[in-house]
Protein backbone atom coordinates (compact mmCIF):
# COMPACT_ATOMS: atom_id res chain seq x y z
CA UNK A 1 0.00 0.00 0.00
CA UNK A 2 1.01 3.31 -0.81
CA UNK A 3 1.64 6.27 1.29
CA UNK A 4 -1.12 7.99 0.42
CA UNK A 5 -3.19 5.05 0.52
CA UNK A 6 -2.08 4.31 3.97
CA UNK A 7 -3.34 7.90 5.23
CA UNK A 8 -6.17 8.21 3.28
CA UNK A 9 -7.08 4.72 5.26
CA UNK A 10 -5.77 5.83 8.65
CA UNK A 11 -8.05 8.88 7.79
CA UNK A 12 -10.98 6.93 7.07
CA UNK A 13 -10.74 4.91 10.65
CA UNK A 14 -9.88 8.21 12.13
CA UNK A 15 -13.35 9.52 11.03
CA UNK A 16 -15.22 5.89 11.68
CA UNK A 17 -13.88 6.15 15.27
CA UNK A 18 -15.40 9.82 15.88
CA UNK A 19 -18.79 9.09 14.18
CA UNK A 20 -19.29 6.29 16.50
CA UNK A 21 -18.19 7.62 19.41
CA UNK A 22 -20.05 10.65 18.65
CA UNK A 23 -23.62 8.35 18.10
CA UNK A 24 -22.66 6.90 21.46
CA UNK A 25 -22.32 10.11 23.53
CA UNK A 26 -25.37 10.74 21.60
CA UNK A 27 -27.39 8.25 23.57
CA UNK A 28 -27.12 10.67 26.56
CA UNK A 29 -29.67 13.17 25.44
CA UNK A 30 -32.87 13.63 27.37
CA UNK A 31 -36.41 11.73 25.94
CA UNK A 32 -39.75 11.52 26.52
CA UNK A 33 -40.50 8.95 29.75
CA UNK A 34 -36.64 8.17 28.60
CA UNK A 35 -37.15 6.40 25.60
CA UNK A 36 -34.38 7.04 23.49
CA UNK A 37 -36.16 7.06 19.99
CA UNK A 38 -33.32 7.29 17.96
CA UNK A 39 -31.37 5.25 15.73
CA UNK A 40 -28.55 5.97 13.81
CA UNK A 41 -26.90 4.58 10.74
CA UNK A 42 -23.23 5.02 10.66
CA UNK A 43 -21.64 4.74 6.65
CA UNK A 44 -18.35 5.60 5.95
CA UNK A 45 -17.93 9.44 6.81
CA UNK A 46 -21.28 9.80 6.84
CA UNK A 47 -23.97 9.40 10.23
CA UNK A 48 -27.31 9.21 9.66
CA UNK A 49 -30.28 10.40 12.05
CA UNK A 50 -33.79 8.69 12.65
CA UNK A 51 -36.78 8.33 14.15
CA UNK A 52 -37.53 4.80 15.69
CA UNK A 53 -41.39 5.09 15.92
CA UNK A 54 -40.88 1.42 17.89
CA UNK A 55 -39.83 3.36 21.25
CA UNK A 56 -42.39 6.31 20.70
CA UNK A 57 -44.98 6.48 23.17
CA UNK A 58 -48.25 6.60 21.04
CA UNK A 59 -50.34 8.27 23.25
CA UNK A 60 -48.49 10.81 25.03
CA UNK A 61 -46.67 11.20 22.12
CA UNK A 62 -49.26 11.12 18.77
CA UNK A 63 -47.94 12.97 16.78
CA UNK A 64 -44.33 12.56 17.71
CA UNK A 65 -43.17 15.97 18.49
CA UNK A 66 -41.87 15.18 21.90
CA UNK A 67 -39.70 12.17 20.22
CA UNK A 68 -38.16 14.57 17.65
CA UNK A 69 -37.02 17.19 19.74
CA UNK A 70 -35.69 14.08 21.76
CA UNK A 71 -33.82 13.52 18.44
CA UNK A 72 -32.92 16.75 18.28
CA UNK A 73 -31.57 16.32 21.50
CA UNK A 74 -29.36 13.91 20.45
CA UNK A 75 -28.39 15.18 17.45
CA UNK A 76 -26.94 18.60 19.09
CA UNK A 77 -24.83 15.93 21.52
CA UNK A 78 -23.48 14.46 18.36
CA UNK A 79 -22.37 17.59 17.08
CA UNK A 80 -20.73 18.69 20.46
CA UNK A 81 -19.06 15.49 20.45
CA UNK A 82 -17.37 15.50 17.00
CA UNK A 83 -16.75 19.27 17.61
CA UNK A 84 -14.79 18.41 20.73
CA UNK A 85 -12.91 15.67 18.33
CA UNK A 86 -12.03 18.58 16.25
CA UNK A 87 -13.88 17.86 13.11
CA UNK A 88 -16.12 20.27 10.91
CA UNK A 89 -18.95 18.50 10.61
CA UNK A 90 -21.54 19.64 7.12
CA UNK A 91 -25.09 19.18 8.63
CA UNK A 92 -28.30 18.29 6.12
CA UNK A 93 -31.56 18.57 8.41
CA UNK A 94 -34.38 16.71 6.97
CA UNK A 95 -32.49 15.17 4.15
CA UNK A 96 -35.33 13.43 2.28
CA UNK A 97 -38.76 14.71 1.65
CA UNK A 98 -40.05 10.76 1.16
CA UNK A 99 -38.52 9.69 3.94
CA UNK A 100 -39.32 12.22 7.13
CA UNK A 101 -38.23 10.12 9.53
CA UNK A 102 -34.74 10.12 8.29
CA UNK A 103 -34.07 13.74 10.26
CA UNK A 104 -30.56 14.56 9.35
CA UNK A 105 -27.28 13.50 7.79
CA UNK A 106 -23.73 14.62 9.28
CA UNK A 107 -20.51 14.21 7.35
CA UNK A 108 -17.21 14.93 8.29
CA UNK A 109 -15.74 17.85 6.27
CA UNK A 110 -12.39 18.76 7.89
CA UNK A 111 -10.03 18.94 11.04
CA UNK A 112 -10.73 21.90 13.56
CA UNK A 113 -9.20 23.15 16.47
CA UNK A 114 -10.46 21.63 19.42
CA UNK A 115 -11.92 24.57 21.76
CA UNK A 116 -12.22 24.45 25.42
CA UNK A 117 -16.05 25.33 25.32
CA UNK A 118 -16.08 21.93 23.05
CA UNK A 119 -14.39 19.90 25.58
CA UNK A 120 -16.59 21.34 28.37
CA UNK A 121 -19.57 20.45 26.50
CA UNK A 122 -18.51 16.97 26.03
CA UNK A 123 -17.75 16.23 29.31
CA UNK A 124 -20.93 17.96 31.07
CA UNK A 125 -23.08 15.81 28.62
CA UNK A 126 -22.30 12.72 31.37
CA UNK A 127 -22.88 14.85 34.36
CA UNK A 128 -26.26 16.43 33.02
CA UNK A 129 -29.60 14.52 34.11
CA UNK A 130 -33.44 15.20 34.99
CA UNK A 131 -34.07 15.92 39.00
CA UNK A 132 -37.60 15.85 39.60
CA UNK A 133 -37.39 16.87 43.33
CA UNK A 134 -38.75 20.42 44.63
CA UNK A 135 -36.64 22.98 44.43
CA UNK A 136 -33.87 25.33 46.06
CA UNK A 137 -34.81 28.64 47.41
CA UNK A 138 -32.11 30.80 45.91
CA UNK A 139 -33.64 32.36 42.93
CA UNK A 140 -31.75 31.99 39.39
CA UNK A 141 -29.05 34.71 38.82
CA UNK A 142 -30.31 36.68 35.80
CA UNK A 143 -27.16 36.97 34.00
CA UNK A 144 -26.85 32.79 34.47
CA UNK A 145 -30.44 32.78 32.66
CA UNK A 146 -29.18 35.09 29.62
CA UNK A 147 -26.52 33.01 28.89
CA UNK A 148 -29.19 29.44 28.96
CA UNK A 149 -31.68 31.98 26.96
CA UNK A 150 -28.49 33.06 24.37
CA UNK A 151 -27.61 29.28 24.32
CA UNK A 152 -30.84 28.49 23.12
CA UNK A 153 -30.95 30.95 20.13
CA UNK A 154 -27.51 30.16 19.25
CA UNK A 155 -29.23 26.57 18.22
CA UNK A 156 -31.93 27.96 16.37
CA UNK A 157 -34.81 28.32 18.53
CA UNK A 158 -36.31 30.76 21.51
CA UNK A 159 -36.73 30.85 25.47
CA UNK A 160 -39.09 32.79 26.82
CA UNK A 161 -38.48 33.72 30.49
CA UNK A 162 -41.86 33.67 32.25
CA UNK A 163 -43.88 36.64 34.42
CA UNK A 164 -44.85 35.44 37.58
CA UNK A 165 -48.43 36.17 36.44
CA UNK A 166 -47.59 34.01 33.61
CA UNK A 167 -46.33 31.62 36.26
CA UNK A 168 -50.19 31.13 37.63
CA UNK A 169 -51.56 30.42 34.02
CA UNK A 170 -48.65 28.06 33.53
CA UNK A 171 -50.08 26.08 36.99
CA UNK A 172 -53.21 26.19 35.46
CA UNK A 173 -52.64 24.52 32.46
CA UNK A 174 -50.04 22.04 33.89
CA UNK A 175 -52.93 21.20 36.26
CA UNK A 176 -55.65 20.92 33.22
CA UNK A 177 -53.05 18.38 30.89
CA UNK A 178 -52.49 16.58 34.05
CA UNK A 179 -56.43 15.90 35.08
CA UNK A 180 -56.74 15.34 30.99
CA UNK A 181 -53.91 12.41 31.07
CA UNK A 182 -55.13 10.95 34.27
CA UNK A 183 -58.59 10.05 33.19
CA UNK A 184 -57.12 8.17 29.81
CA UNK A 185 -56.89 5.03 30.68
CA UNK A 186 -54.53 4.51 27.60
CA UNK A 187 -52.07 7.24 28.92
CA UNK A 188 -52.26 5.45 32.44
CA UNK A 189 -51.24 1.87 30.76
CA UNK A 190 -48.62 3.67 28.75
CA UNK A 191 -46.67 5.59 31.60
CA UNK A 192 -47.02 2.72 33.48
CA UNK A 193 -45.03 0.34 31.28
CA UNK A 194 -42.52 3.14 30.96
CA UNK A 195 -41.62 4.07 34.38
CA UNK A 196 -41.06 1.81 37.48
CA UNK A 197 -39.46 -1.71 37.84
CA UNK A 198 -40.85 -3.33 34.78
CA UNK A 199 -39.89 -0.74 32.40
CA UNK A 200 -38.11 -1.99 29.13
CA UNK A 201 -34.88 -2.87 29.55
CA UNK A 202 -31.58 -0.14 29.24
CA UNK A 203 -34.61 2.75 28.80
CA UNK A 204 -37.93 4.04 30.48
CA UNK A 205 -37.89 6.13 34.20
CA UNK A 206 -36.83 3.76 36.97
CA UNK A 207 -38.91 4.53 40.86
CA UNK A 208 -35.32 5.59 41.74
CA UNK A 209 -35.67 9.03 39.60
CA UNK A 210 -39.31 9.51 40.96
CA UNK A 211 -40.25 10.96 44.11
CA UNK A 212 -41.62 9.01 47.43
CA UNK A 213 -44.49 11.59 47.76
CA UNK A 214 -46.14 14.51 45.39
CA UNK A 215 -44.90 17.71 45.61
CA UNK A 216 -46.45 20.56 46.86
CA UNK A 217 -45.77 22.89 44.36
CA UNK A 218 -47.11 25.76 41.86
CA UNK A 219 -46.41 24.35 39.11
CA UNK A 220 -47.02 20.28 39.70
CA UNK A 221 -44.75 18.38 37.69
CA UNK A 222 -45.48 14.64 36.41
CA UNK A 223 -48.02 12.17 37.95
CA UNK A 224 -46.74 8.73 37.11
CA UNK A 225 -49.60 7.32 38.47
CA UNK A 226 -47.50 5.90 41.77
CA UNK A 227 -44.67 6.90 44.52
CA UNK A 228 -40.93 5.97 44.00
CA UNK A 229 -38.07 5.91 45.88
CA UNK A 230 -36.26 9.32 45.45
CA UNK A 231 -36.46 10.98 48.89
CA UNK A 232 -38.45 14.28 48.54
CA UNK A 233 -38.23 16.92 50.56
CA UNK A 234 -41.29 19.51 51.79
CA UNK A 235 -39.43 22.54 49.43
CA UNK A 236 -41.42 24.70 47.12
CA UNK A 237 -40.73 25.58 43.94
CA UNK A 238 -41.36 29.65 44.64
CA UNK A 239 -37.66 30.18 43.76
CA UNK A 240 -38.04 28.71 40.68
CA UNK A 241 -37.81 30.68 36.93
CA UNK A 242 -40.29 29.21 34.35
CA UNK A 243 -39.56 29.64 30.59
CA UNK A 244 -40.98 28.21 27.64
CA UNK A 245 -38.66 26.76 24.55
CA UNK A 246 -40.31 27.99 21.66
CA UNK A 247 -40.34 28.15 17.40
CA UNK A 248 -40.73 30.08 14.09
CA UNK A 249 -42.24 26.58 12.88
CA UNK A 250 -44.53 23.77 14.14
CA UNK A 251 -43.59 20.89 12.20
CA UNK A 252 -40.64 17.82 12.30
CA UNK A 253 -38.14 20.51 11.18
CA UNK A 254 -39.04 23.01 14.22
CA UNK A 255 -38.99 20.34 16.38
CA UNK A 256 -35.81 18.67 15.63
CA UNK A 257 -34.20 22.48 15.97
CA UNK A 258 -36.27 22.86 19.27
CA UNK A 259 -34.33 19.66 20.68
CA UNK A 260 -30.92 20.78 19.63
CA UNK A 261 -31.99 24.36 21.51
CA UNK A 262 -33.09 22.29 24.32
CA UNK A 263 -29.35 20.46 24.47
CA UNK A 264 -27.46 23.56 23.97
CA UNK A 265 -29.26 25.26 27.13
CA UNK A 266 -29.21 22.71 29.15
CA UNK A 267 -25.82 22.13 28.95
CA UNK A 268 -24.77 25.60 29.37
CA UNK A 269 -27.13 26.09 32.57
CA UNK A 270 -25.57 22.25 34.08
CA UNK A 271 -22.08 24.21 33.67
CA UNK A 272 -23.55 27.40 35.35
CA UNK A 273 -25.35 25.21 38.54
CA UNK A 274 -28.73 25.20 37.63
CA UNK A 275 -30.79 22.48 37.31
CA UNK A 276 -33.43 21.82 34.57
CA UNK A 277 -36.37 20.04 34.48
CA UNK A 278 -38.82 19.57 31.16
CA UNK A 279 -42.52 19.69 31.63
CA UNK A 280 -44.25 18.27 29.16
CA UNK A 281 -47.40 17.74 29.65
CA UNK A 282 -48.67 20.96 28.86
CA UNK A 283 -47.39 20.53 25.17
CA UNK A 284 -48.90 16.85 24.97
CA UNK A 285 -52.03 18.00 25.37
CA UNK A 286 -53.85 20.05 22.59
CA UNK A 287 -56.10 22.34 24.89
CA UNK A 288 -53.13 23.26 27.36
CA UNK A 289 -50.73 23.65 24.75
CA UNK A 290 -52.99 26.11 22.96
CA UNK A 291 -52.80 27.73 26.52
CA UNK A 292 -49.22 27.84 26.58
CA UNK A 293 -49.04 29.46 23.34
CA UNK A 294 -50.94 32.20 23.81
CA UNK A 295 -48.58 33.08 26.79
CA UNK A 296 -46.10 33.43 23.87
CA UNK A 297 -48.11 36.06 22.04
CA UNK A 298 -46.61 36.34 18.62
CA UNK A 299 -43.44 34.95 19.53
CA UNK A 300 -43.72 31.59 17.56
CA UNK A 301 -45.02 27.54 18.75
CA UNK A 302 -44.76 26.37 22.10
CA UNK A 303 -42.23 23.38 21.76
CA UNK A 304 -41.46 22.63 25.81
CA UNK A 305 -41.48 24.50 29.15
CA UNK A 306 -38.57 24.15 31.25
CA UNK A 307 -38.13 24.94 34.95
CA UNK A 308 -34.64 26.06 35.76
CA UNK A 309 -33.89 26.07 39.40
CA UNK A 310 -30.15 26.71 41.44
CA UNK A 311 -28.21 24.23 43.12
CA UNK A 312 -28.89 20.83 44.40
CA UNK A 313 -32.30 20.72 46.73
CA UNK A 314 -30.69 18.20 48.78
CA UNK A 315 -27.08 18.06 48.50
CA UNK A 316 -26.89 14.90 46.49
CA UNK A 317 -27.49 14.43 43.04
CA UNK A 318 -30.69 12.25 41.44
CA UNK A 319 -29.66 8.99 40.02
CA UNK A 320 -29.38 9.33 36.13
CA UNK A 321 -31.63 7.28 34.31
CA UNK A 322 -30.27 4.12 31.97
CA UNK A 323 -29.69 4.22 28.88
CA UNK A 324 -29.52 1.82 25.98
CA UNK A 325 -26.48 -0.30 24.92
CA UNK A 326 -24.95 1.58 21.72
CA UNK A 327 -25.54 -1.42 19.38
CA UNK A 328 -29.24 -1.27 19.62
CA UNK A 329 -29.38 2.33 18.44
CA UNK A 330 -26.80 2.22 16.12
CA UNK A 331 -26.24 0.46 12.49
CA UNK A 332 -23.11 0.15 11.28
CA UNK A 333 -22.54 -0.70 7.40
Amino acid sequence: MSTEASIRAADTRAEGRALLAAATTAGHAPSIHNTQPWRWRLTGNELSLYLDHSRGAEVTDPDSRLAVLSCGAALHHALVSLAADGWHTVLERMPDPEHPDHLARLRLDHRIPVTFEARRHRQTIGLRHTDRRPTASTPTDADQLNAVVEAAGSAGAGLHILRPDQVLELASAADQAQRADNADAAWQAEVNYWTGGTRPLGSGIPDAAIGDRATQTTVPGRDFGHQGDLPVSAAHDNAATFAILYGPEDDEAGWLRAGEALSAAWLTATELGLAVLPLSATIEVAISRERIRHLLADLGHPHLVLRLTTGDPAGTAAPHTPRLPADQVIERF
